[in-house]
């Protein structure tokens, strides 16, 4: 009996929409400024990602090398990258007082470390609000291939590889 083979689109898709819920839950408790909720967003990603070629091994019987398990794994978290640069671009515009607390909370990081004078932070946070969507995506975009890329060596590297040759009848 052949197990069939979820696709990654569809469990990209799956871990974007875990991910988009638990960034709006943030957002609507106001909780957006606890960092350990990026990092618990970021190891959700990192275990999903894992799991999607765990079992993309077992549904292919383990008959698959190294590279097309992070293949199959970088895949995945090339669509959820994508899917969340798409939610974050539609949540600044539809909320868009989260730039001005991402502004509040960077002024306060700033004024909290006594590094800059006030000009200095002045001109940091208007720098940064003029191209405030071009750092969200960028880092956005990195972040998640990054993260992505060392879940699927991990993935990879843990998942039963078994590759059988391809038989030819003579």
């Amino acid at each position: 009996m052949e197990q069939t083979v979820t696709p990654s689109t569809t469990k990209g898709i799956i871990i974007s929409l875990v991910l988009i819920v638990i960034a709006l839950a943030t957002y609507f408790l106001n909780m957006n400024s606890s960092s350990w909720l990026q990092y618990v967003s970021y190891a959700i990603f990192i275990v999903g990602i894992i799991w999607s070629v765990n079992l993309y091994g077992k549904q292919i019987d383990h008959n698959s090398t190294f590279g097309n398990y992070f293949a199959h794994g970088f895949k995945i978290a090339a669509i959820v990258t994508a899917i969340m640069i798409v939610y974050i671009v539609i949540f600044v515009y539809l909320f868009p007082d989260i730039r001005d607390k991402a502004m509040d909370a960077a002024r306060k990081s700033m004024e909290s470390k006594g590094q800059m004078s006030q000009e200095q932070i002045k001109q940091a946070l208007g720098f940064t609000q003029k191209f405030f969507m071009v750092f969200l995506i960028a880092g956005t975009l990195l972040g998640y291939l990054i993260f992505g890329a060392l879940a699927s060596l991990i993935g990879a590297g843990i998942t039963k590889k078994n590759p059988r040759p391809i038989e030819i009848d003579r």
